[in-house]
């Protein structure tokens, strides 16, 4: 049997791994920040720029969770940030859910931040690039 905790710390290093592959950017977990107070995302990186919190889900089966978004929305709201959830079930690719304030971020338009889009990971990765583009060159 395999222990929940263990998966969990598994999948956060593994989407660590994935996403500094895709992005060219070190993320570490946040396993004692968690421990010591609330509001806290999964894994964070030095980069400021950065415009996401994400909390991490791995499970053996079911659905995204309605309660996935309000834990990754109250960490964001803690630290300024984009909520994001990245998810993966048994035998299914990793999955990534944002707002459309996020895709409207990248392009200045406002969006229901309840309203969500499902994608990939490689075009997650794509978002947050064009976000953190459209940052520098706004504040440029």
């Amino acid at each position: 049997m395999v222990n929940p905790k263990t998966k969990g710390s598994s999948f956060e290093r593994l989407v660590a791994k994935e996403l500094e592959d895709l992005l060219g950017i070190r993320f570490d977990r946040n396993p004692f920040e968690q421990q010591r107070q609330a509001n806290q995302p999964d894994l964070v990186t030095r980069l400021q720029s950065w415009p996401f919190s994400i909390e991490c889900k791995r499970y053996k089966g079911g659905s995204f969770m309605p309660a996935w978004w309000k834990q990754s929305k109250s960490a964001a709201e803690a630290h300024g940030k984009l909520p994001c959830v990245i998810y993966k079930f048994d035998r299914q690719p990793i999955w990534v859910a944002v707002s459309w304030e996020a895709i409207g971020a990248m392009n200045g338009v406002e969006y229901n931040e309840d309203d969500l889009v499902f994608m990939n990971l490689e075009s997650f990765a794509f978002v947050a690039r064009e976000i953190m583009s459209a940052e520098r060159i706004s504040n440029g």
